[in-house]
């Protein structure tokens, strides 16, 4: 009964809108180091609210540097739910290549102007382009501001790094009862943001790897609808713990 009503609940799902999320900085790695405007600090921006945070493609909110102020590594909601475009200054913000984890696109302060984290041709030859290490969670290489110089990612013990959601194996078992029922797809349909659209922040675990994207494509939608319903088993009926593989 459960999956022939999943068509309807879908279609009666309001995709939610996106606010900027809670930072996913660690707390004890929060910090970046430009030799011409001291240290960043991503973690503490009105408390963590308007902070960075790293999503499975971009980043969004603000670092801030004693020296110069607020650093803004973009919106969080790219115009087209995966990349900012950088265009102008509608759609900028800082990018993630989801298969090398290789940085790209722009921040901006407004007293240093722009800050290029695709650093790519001028130091990837020496491993040094600004880039997220997916098995340390942490930042890594140079970014590059042309009005202040070169900002460090990869100091060996003063470093940004970031905390991933937990997330339940499998997935969509989301209160931990051995089965997917009813209660587990109402999570499920509250993070129903459709194609292209980020989901709200705390929904990360419905945000399945896909083809060209390991680590999710930021939204939740029919693909992801797809391996949940793989997972049903009913109230009280225990779950293949495969079902997500």
């Amino acid at each position: 009964m459960l999956k022939r009503s999943l068509g309807l609940l879908v279609i009666a799902a309001t995709a939610a809108g996106t606010a900027r999320a809670q930072t996913n900085i660690d707390p004890a790695h929060k910090f970046a180091w430009g030799e011409n405007i001291g240290w960043l600090n991503g973690y503490d921006a009105n408390g963590g609210a308007d902070a960075v945070r790293v999503h499975a493609t971009f980043m969004g909110g603000f670092a801030w540097a004693e020296n110069v102020g607020w650093l803004n590594l973009g919106g969080g909601r790219p115009a087209n739910g995966t990349a900012y475009a950088n265009a102008n200054a509608t759609d900028f913000g800082v990018n993630i290549d989801p298969s090398t984890g290789n940085l790209f696109g722009l921040a901006w302060g407004e007293n240093i102007g722009w800050v290029n984290f695709d650093t790519r041709t001028a130091l990837g030859a020496n491993s040094q382009q600004a880039r997220l290490d997916y098995v340390t969670n942490r930042f890594r290489g140079y970014a590059w501001g042309e009005n202040v110089g070169w900002i460090n990612l990869d100091d060996a013990t003063r470093y940004a790094a970031y905390v991933p959601t937990a997330c339940r194996t499998p997935f969509a078992d989301t209160d931990g009862d051995v089965d997917v029922d009813q209660d587990d797809f109402g999570k499920f349909q509250a993070c129903l943001s459709g194609g292209n659209r980020p989901a709200p922040y705390g929904c990360e675990c419905f945000d399945r790897p896909e083809t060209g994207f390991p680590h999710g494509d930021n939204d939740v939608d029919l693909d992801d609808l797809a391996k949940f319903v793989n997972c049903i088993s009913g109230p009280h009926i225990p779950l293949n713990p495969a079902c997500a593989n």
